[in-house]
Order: C-alpha cells, then sequence, then structure tokens
C-alpha cells in the first residue's frame, strides 16, 4: 500500500464490490482517510477543517440522515459516490448543488474525485465521474463546474473525455500579516462603492469576467444578484458584521467605474479574501487602476493575511501582485460540462 492503508468498511455487508451512493453512516470515516491521502500535497486550511468535520460527522450514527439535510459537507458527500473493491473503499466523488440564481439553471459542483494510489489506471475515476453526471442528468441540471490543479494533467484529460471544457486558469495568491506595508504612493482615488452603483459594477463585471471564462471567481457568477442589494439585505450585512467591502475606482467625470475590489473579511478581521476587476477597455490604464487598488488594500489590512483569487492570464495584475509581496499559493483549472 501507499502512505495511508486502506481500510475495510465498518459493516461487510455494505461492502459489496463496484460503485454505488455514499452510505453516511458506513463511509464517512473511510472516506476522510482516502481524500486525506489522495489530496494531501494539495489541501488547505479549509480542506483539513472538512476532513475534520468528516470524522466528528461520522461518529453521530442515525443523527446523520438529520444532520445531511443541514450541512453542506454531509450533503455533498451523501449525493455522491464510492467504488468498493475487496471490502475495501478505494473511490470516491462528491456531488454539490451550487446554490447559483435560478435565471442561470441549475448549477452542481463535482469535487473529491480520489482514487487510492493502489487501485489507480482501472477505470474507477471514470465510472465515478459518469455515475454523478447521470445522477445530475436525472435531476434536470444545466451545468456542472469543477476545479482542478494545473499540473493534474491526467485528471484534466479524463474531465475532457466526460465532456467538460476549461473556462479559465486561476491563480490563489497569498501575502503574510507579518509582512507590514511601506507608505503607499499617491495614485487613483479609490473610494468606497455605493448601493445606487450597482448596475455599472455589474455591466464592469461582465466586460471584464465574463461567465463563459469562469466570471468573478469560484462560485462567484457575474449575475444581478450579487450585485443589487436592496436596504434591507444591506442593514441585515451591517448588523452582521460580517466585514463585506466594494471598492471602486471611477473616471474623472465619476459617471463610469474603471475598477471594482471585493473585500471579504473573517471574524477578528485576521484574514481577507479579494477579488480584484478592471475593465478591459483599451482607454482605461489597467496598471494604474490595478496597482492603486493594491496599494490600498495592503495599506489598511498590514496585518491582516490577505487571498486573492485571480486569472492566471492576466500579467499586468499578476506582476503587481508579487511587487507587493503576494507569493503563489495554488493554480487552478477552472472547467464546466453543460448538459
Amino acid at each position: 500500500m501507499t502512505g495511508i492503508g486502506v481500510k475495510p468498511l465498518a459493516s461487510a455487508a455494505a461492502a459489496d464490490d463496484g460503485l454505488r451512493p455514499v452510505n453516511l453512516r458506513t463511509d464517512l470515516r473511510p472516506l476522510a482517510d482516502l481524500i486525506e491521502l489522495v489530496f494531501a500535497d494539495s489541501m488547505d486550511s479549509a480542506g483539513r477543517t472538512a476532513i475534520r468535520e468528516m470524522r466528528y460527522l461520522s461518529h453521530l450514527g442515525y443523527g446523520l440522515k438529520l444532520i445531511a439535510r443541514l450541512n453542506d459537507l454531509a450533503l455533498g458527500i451523501s449525493l455522491g459516490f464510492v467504488y468498493v473493491l475487496d471490502g475495501e473503499l478505494v473511490g470516491n466523488v462528491s456531488v454539490y448543488p451550487a446554490q447559483y440564481p435560478r435565471e442561470l439553471g441549475e448549477t452542481w459542483i463535482l469535487a473529491n474525485v480520489a482514487v487510492h494510489p493502489d487501485y489507480r489506471r482501472r477505470g474507477l475515476a471514470g465510472s465515478l465521474v459518469e455515475a454523478s453526471l447521470e445522477m445530475i442528468r436525472r435531476r434536470a441540471g444545466a451545468r456542472v463546474i469543477l476545479q482542478v490543479n494545473y499540473d493534474n494533467i491526467a485528471a484534466q484529460r479524463l474531465y475532457e473525455r466526460h465532456g467538460f471544457i476549461y473556462e479559465r486558469a486561476w491563480r490563489i495568491w497569498r501575502r503574510s500579516g507579518f509582512m507590514g506595508s511601506a507608505a503607499a504612493p499617491p495614485g487613483l482615488p479609490v473610494a468606497q462603492s455605493n448601493g445606487n452603483e450597482w448596475a455599472a459594477e455589474l455591466a464592469l463585471a461582465q466586460s471584464a469576467r465574463p461567465n463563459r471564462r469562469g466570471g468573478i471567481g469560484w462560485l462567484k457568477p457575474v449575475h444581478r444578484a450579487a450585485f443589487y442589494s436592496p436596504f434591507w439585505k444591506r442593514l441585515t450585512n451591517l448588523l452582521s458584521l460580517n466585514g463585506a467591502e466594494r471598492l471602486a475606482i471611477r473616471d474623472e467625470t465619476g459617471s463610469a467605474i474603471l475598477a471594482s475590489c471585493w473585500l471579504e473579511r473573517a471574524m477578528g478581521f485576521s484574514s481577507v479574501r479579494g477579488w480584484l476587476f478592471v475593465s478591459p477597455q483599451p482607454q482605461v490604464d489597467q496598471r494604474a487602476c490595478a496597482e492603486a487598488m493594491l496599494d490600498y488594500v495592503v495599506s489598511r489590512n498590514e496585518r491582516a493575511t490577505i487571498h486573492f483569487e485571480h486569472p492566471l492570464d492576466d500579467a499586468i495584475a499578476n506582476d503587481l501582485f508579487k511587487r507587493h509581496g503576494f507569493k503563489v499559493e495554488r493554480e487552478l483549472w477552472h472547467m464546466r460540462h453543460d448538459l
């Protein structure tokens, strides 16, 4: 065996060889072991948290039936499939509803496609993917999306064979909160966006980050619902202290938005996640806009760890991320299959 050994399922009666739907009561613990083994080299803090949660949930027994309706992790696992050989769980795929706006069509996420190293090249991964796609078709899904490591060519070829196309490659940039920041030179003025500018922000996003190329980022499609917030929703966000912030750079007349930046702060503001998009119009100085935004964000969050999700093909912004002390944490392809 390689690394962690394959562990027998808790119940021999549930261990018939072949592909079957996940059984939460018996599969969670061996699933956690399998996913941890297969994705050990690329798992981030969120992934490690999910593994711990899976092991905790495995102790709930019959209570999982209720939990699966309320817990997103358990729901996604429960809708997936496993592959069993010789009574051992050696393959898995998880399937999650993406919770996209209804107008965009029912969208599903394919995740955790994993086969134990000792059981690869037997067609197990392809069977798991095909079973998931068939299940989603029966539920009248419109599309399936996934993320795959940029250098995982074998997995990309698997998804290509099942009809997935490449939307865009992305980088996850990270800047440590221990770096501090130097005083930024004066640049283009950055200001808070107001709720009345949502239509201009939407138009900017539609031109800079079209949905056919992955939208604003992972699970952030360009849609009116992401931009327009009625007063009651803005008030709820304020009272919940969720730390969301929208920044804008406007043209000289103040009538058009040249660049926008979304920030989401974790509780305590020790971690910030950002998405930056700049108008692709030729008359816009994209470097000046991106630099002004990054100067603003870094100088005002110098003690926080900052993550940005950004297209890998944006050479201007990627150069500026490096100049501001960001390091590449992950590189991913976003892929899509329209059903």
